[in-house]
C-alpha cells in the first residue's frame, strides 16, 4: 500500500519509471492526446493561440502539489509544470509537523490514511547517539509525551512520512479532483493548444519569464522526438515552488540573505533488512548520531520494516569532493557505522547537499504577480523538520488569498499579505533551525570533536597558507588530522574509567538531562506562530520585529509549551465541541468550523444578546462585500436541553449558521477561558484558520461602521 502509485500512464510511456513506480490498480489518470489538447479558433485558419491557464505552479513537490489540491478545492483554475520527468524517490524530508498534520486532517482523511501508513510510533520517537548502530549507546532522547497522543491542544498528532511517500499520496488527492499527469509526448502536435488546467507536465523546464499588461508569459522547454522544443504559457499569477535552487526566484531576480554553507554533506539512500531488523527489535529509533574512530555520520531510519535508510555523510570539499563516495566507499562508510559488513546492503542513491540558512529578499514581485513558495522562498538546516512544514503553511495562507482575489473579492494588494504574513516565519523558523542545529553539534563537542575546530581547520587548509600545498596533500593532511580527531572516540579513552573520558560522558548527561541537544517538536513555534500584520486588523500596541515571537521569560525557547489564545493572527486554538440540532454524537474540532472545501471565513460567538446583534450585522456586511461568512455559537457545556431551539430567532433571517456545544476535557476551562477572552467576546477566522479580528460585543459602539472597517482592512479594499 504504502508503495502505490499515482503515474499508471507514464508508467506505460517511460521505462525509467519502471523502478520507481511499479504498476498498480487505482492510479492517476493518463493525460492521453484527445485529453489534453484541443484545435483553436484562428484568424483566417492561421493564428493559433498560446496555452494559458490562471494560476502556473512552477515544481511538483509537495509544496507545490497541496497548493494545486488547495486551489482546485478553492475554485481556481491551476497547473503544474515539473522539469524531472519522474517523481523522486529519494525520502527526502520525513517529519511532519502538528500544524502541517492539522491542514492534511481537513483534506479528505489525508491526515488519517499518513497515521495509518507511517510507522508505528514507538519505532520512531528516540534519536539515538551511539559508536556505532551495535556498540555502546552514549545516550537517548525520547522526543514524544503522553500529551502528544491525548490530542488536547490539536485534533492531530506529528508524523514521521517520508516526502516520496506523501508525494504519492497527494498525487492519489489530485486524481479526484480531475488532475492528470502528462508527458511531452503526449501532445500530438505544437498546433495544439495545451489546456493547462489541472494539468501535471511532466519533463517541463522553466527558462524564461516575461510580463505583459495581461500577464506573466512563462517559457517552458521540454524533449520532444529527440528535439527540445519551446513553448510559451500565459498566466496572471506565477508560483515558483520549484525548490532550494529556484528557476523562477532566479529568472525574477530575487536574492536570498543569510547564512550559506554551514555544512556540506553526502545523502547516501540504502535499503538493508537486515539492518532494519537488527534495529528494530534492539534499538528502534528515528536518528541515530553516530561517532567512532573510523566514521561519523547521521543515519535516518525512514522504514524499519522495509529497512530504507537515508545516512548523512559530512566532507569538506576541495580537499574532499562528492566523486571520492562512490558506492563501494559508500558501503565501507555504512560498515564502519553499523558495526559489521551487512551483507545485503543496496545503495540506491548518493547525492551532494549544502545546508543554507537564507531567506529570499522578498516573496511577491513583479505587481504581485509572481510568488515563491516553500525552498524557493526559504532554505533551512534541516533540524527540527521546518524546510517542508513551512512550505505547506506558505501555501495554506496563500491559496485562499488567491481564490478572493480571482473571484473579485479582493484587490491585487491582497497577495502582498502572503508576504507580510509568512516572510516574519521564515525568518524566525531559520533562526530556529539554525539554534537547533548548533545544538546539535554539542554533542560532538562534548566528545572532544568540536565542528567549529574541524571548520577552522578546514578554513586554513583553504587560505593562502595551505593553498600552497599539493591538491592530493592537502587531502592527505587534512584526513590526517580529521583522523587523529577522531581518535577522541576511541573505547580506550571514552569510557568511565578513564578520567577524561568520563568527564566527557557526564558532560554529555547533563545536555540531554537539560534538553540541550537537538530537538524535533516545537509546539509553541508549530501551534503558536502568529501573524502580526496584513490581512488582519492588528491589535493596538507594540508589533513585534521581524524574526522574534513573543517571550514568556523562558531563556531556552526551544523548551516553550503551546499556549492556547484567539489573539489577531493567532491559529484558531482548538476544542471539542458536537452540534446540538444534530442526532449524531460524534465530536468534531473547532477547526472542522472552518471548510476546507470553499472559501468561507467564520464568526465565533456565544449566544449572548450584544453578540447575536452584530453577528447580524457582519451577515449583512459581508454579503455586502461578497464575503461568504457562516456564524458560529458556541453554547456552554450543558446548555443542549435549556436552548433546544438553538439561535433560529436571534439571527433571522440569516440561516448560515451553526449551534454547537462545548465538550471539555477540564470542567473548569471553558472555550472563551481557553481563547483567553470573555463571553461577550466575537472571532472573525479567516479561511486559513487563522484569527482576522477580535472584539468584546458590548465594547463595539457601532457595529455596522465597525464590520465594514474590518473587512475592508482584511480584503485590503481601497
Amino acid at each position: 500500500m504504502a508503495r502505490d502509485v499515482a503515474v499508471k500512464s507514464l508508467w506505460r510511456r517511460c521505462p525509467s519509471l519502471r523502478f520507481a513506480y511499479p504498476m498498480r490498480r487505482g492510479t492517476l489518470r493518463h493525460c492521453s492526446s484527445s485529453a489534453s489538447s484541443i484545435d483553436l479558433q484562428s484568424n483566417g485558419g492561421n493564428r493559433r493561440e498560446e496555452p494559458y491557464v490562471p494560476v502556473l505552479i512552477v515544481g511538483a513537490g509537495p509544496v507545490g502539489l497541496v497548493l494545486s489540491i488547495l486551489l482546485t478545492k478553492l475554485g481556481v483554475k491551476c497547473g503544474v509544470i515539473e522539469k524531472n520527468m519522474v517523481f523522486s524517490q529519494h525520502p527526502q524530508a520525513h517529519f511532519i509537523n502538528n500544524r502541517t498534520m492539522e491542514l492534511f486532517y481537513r483534506m479528505d482523511g489525508l491526515a488519517e490514511e499518513i497515521e495509518r501508513l507511517q510507522p508505528p510510533v514507538d519505532l520512531w520517537r528516540k534519536f539515538i547517539y551511539c559508536t556505532s548502530l551495535s556498540g555502546s549507546i552514549l545516550g537517548s532522547v525520547d522526543h514524544m509525551q503522553p500529551q502528544d497522543f491525548e490530542k488536547i491542544i490539536s485534533p492531530t498528532s506529528v508524523a514521521h512520512f517520508s516526502q516520496y511517500k506523501l508525494v504519492r499520496l497527494l498525487l492519489k488527492k489530485l486524481e479526484t479532483l480531475g488532475f492528470y499527469i502528462c508527458a511531452p509526448n503526449d501532445f500530438e502536435s505544437l498546433n495544439h493548444k495545451i489546456i493547462c488546467e489541472r494539468k501535471i507536465l511532466m519533463g517541463h523546464e522553466c527558462h524564461s519569464v516575461n510580463f505583459t499588461d495581461k500577464g506573466v508569459t512563462v517559457g517552458v522547454s521540454f524533449l520532444e522526438g529527440g528535439k527540445i522544443v519551446d513553448r510559451d504559457i500565459h498566466c496572471d499569477i506565477l508560483v515558483g515552488s520549484d525548490g532550494a535552487r529556484s528557476t523562477v526566484r532566479n529568472l525574477v531576480g530575487i536574492d536570498m540573505k543569510g547564512e550559506r554553507d554551514l555544512q556540506k554533506l553526502v545523502s547516501v539512500h540504502f535499503l538493508s533488512r537486515d539492518l532494519g531488523q537488527y534495529l528494530l527489535h534492539e534499538r528502534p529509533g528515528m536518528l541515530f548520531f553516530i561517532f567512532n574512530p573510523k566514521a561519523i555520520g547521521v543515519l535516518v531510519a525512514h522504514d524499519l520494516y522495509e529497512g530504507e535508510f537515508v545516512l548523512q555523510i559530512p566532507y569538506y570539499p576541495p580537499q574532499q569532493m562528492f566523486e571520492d563516495f562512490d558506492f563501494k566507499v559508500c558501503e565501507q562508510i555504512i560498515s564502519n557505522l553499523v558495526g559489521w559488513n551487512l551483507a545485503d546492503v543496496q545503495i540506491l542513491d548518493a547525492k551532494p547537499w549544502a545546508m543554507h540558512a537564507e531567506v529570499a529578499e522578498n516573496f511577491v514581485s513583479f505587481d504581485n504577480r509572481v510568488i515563491l513558495v516553500g525552498d524557493a522562498a526559504h532554505r533551512f538546516p534541516p533540524a527540527g523538520g521546518f524546510g517542508m512544514n513551512t512550505g505547506i503553511q506558505d501555501a495554506h495562507n496563500l491559496a485562499w488569498k488567491i481564490s478572493s482575489l480571482l473571484n473579485g473579492i479582493a484587490p491585487w494588494s491582497i497577495l502582498q499579505t502572503y508576504e507580510t504574513e509568512r516572510r516574519p516565519i521564515a525568518i524566525f523558523n531559520t533562526e530556529l533551525s539554525v539554534q537547533n542545529f548548533k545544538a546539535a553539534m554539542a554533542v560532538p563537542a562534548a566528545l572532544g570533536l568540536d565542528p567549529t575546530i574541524a571548520n577552522s581547520v578546514h578554513q586554513v587548509m583553504n587560505s593562502s597558507i595551505g593553498s600552497v600545498l599539493p591538491s592530493k596533500l592537502q587531502k592527505v593532511a587534512l584526513e590526517g588530522i580529521f583522523s587523529i580527531g577522531r581518535a577522541q572516540l576511541s573505547e580506550f579513552l571514552l569510557n568511565e574509567k578513564n578520567p577524561l573520558g568520563s568527564f566527557r560522558l557526564a558532560k554529555l548527561r547533563r545536555i540531554f538531562q537539560e534538553g540541550k541537544s537537538l530537538q524535533l517538536q516545537f509546539p509553541a513555534e508549530d501551534l503558536g506562530f502568529r501573524y502580526y500584520e496584513g490581512a488582519l486588523v492588528a491589535n493596538a500596541g507594540h508589533v513585534p520585529p521581524q524574526g522574534t515571537v513573543e517571550s514568556d521569560g523562558n531563556s531556552n525557547r526551544q523548551l516553550r509549551k503551546y499556549v492556547p489564545s484567539a489573539k489577531t493572527g493567532s491559529r484558531l486554538p482548538h476544542m471539542q465541541l458536537h452540534a446540538l440540532k444534530s442526532s449524531n454524537e460524534d465530536c468534531f474540532s473547532t477547526l472542522d468550523l472552518i471548510s476546507g472545501d470553499k472559501f468561507e471565513f467564520v464568526l465565533v460567538i456565544a449566544p449572548i444578546k450584544q453578540s447575536y446583534d452584530l453577528a447580524r450585522i457582519a451577515l449583512k456586511v459581508a454579503s455586502e462585500f461578497k464575503v461568504p461568512l457562516k456564524v458560529c455559537v458556541i453554547w456552554p457545556q450543558g446548555s443542549a436541553s435549556e436552548k433546544a431551539n438553538g439561535s433560529d430567532k436571534e439571527l433571522e433571517p440569516w440561516s448560515n449558521y451553526i449551534d454547537v456545544e462545548e465538550v471539555r476535557r477540564s470542567p473548569s476551562v471553558s472555550w472563551w477561558d481557553m481563547c483567553q477572552m470573555t463571553s461577550k467576546g466575537v472571532i472573525l477566522v479567516r479561511p486559513d484558520d487563522h484569527v482576522a479580528w477580535t472584539a468584546e460585543s458590548d465594547a463595539v459602539k457601532d457595529p455596522l461602521l465597525e464590520m465594514e472597517r474590518v473587512f475592508t482592512i482584511i480584503l485590503k479594499r481601497e
